[in-house]
């Protein structure tokens, strides 16, 4: 299809660098059996303070180039700094509506590229999110954000 219509197509996290454009993500969903039973929205928050704790590790291996989309602007969190929010666009992780009132169900990472190794991402999140417990860490109020 690029061909015949002379386009040209890229997994680029942000292929259009001037201006005020969104970049491209592969925001990656998540969640086990105990984040979906009754109580699992307790488990996503330990989940996503693990998260946290190793913020950077997850950003070197969330694709090339990201710096130039994870800026905290365009719905993106900043490359520097690790947050989660209910229903926010601009936090790393993101906890929608539903999961919140249902009180169980599962949460979004929007932080990898489009041009991530999705293997990659989901068996580093998995590492992490079994791993040993982390501190809390407060939400980002999505009217900060």
């Amino acid at each position: 299809v690029c061909e015949d219509f002379q386009v040209y197509c890229t997994l680029f996290p942000k292929p259009i660098t001037e201006g005020d454009w969104n970049g491209a993500g592969m925001h990656t969903n998540v969640s086990t059996k105990s984040m979906r039973e009754e109580g699992g929205l307790e488990v996503i928050k330990k989940a996503i303070y693990k998260l946290g704790a190793k913020h950077q590790e997850h950003i070197e291996i969330y694709g090339e180039g990201n710096e130039l989309r994870l800026t905290g602007k365009h719905e993106t969190a900043s490359i520097e700094n690790f947050s989660f929010g209910v229903a926010n666009r601009g936090a790393s992780i993101r906890i929608g509506r539903d999961t919140e009132a249902e009180g169980k169900g599962y949460f979004e990472d929007r932080r990898p590229s489009s041009n991530c190794d999705p293997y990659l991402v989901t068996g580093k999140i998995m590492d992490t999110i079994m791993g040993p417990d982390a501190p809390e860490i407060k939400p980002l109020d999505r009217d900060v954000a």
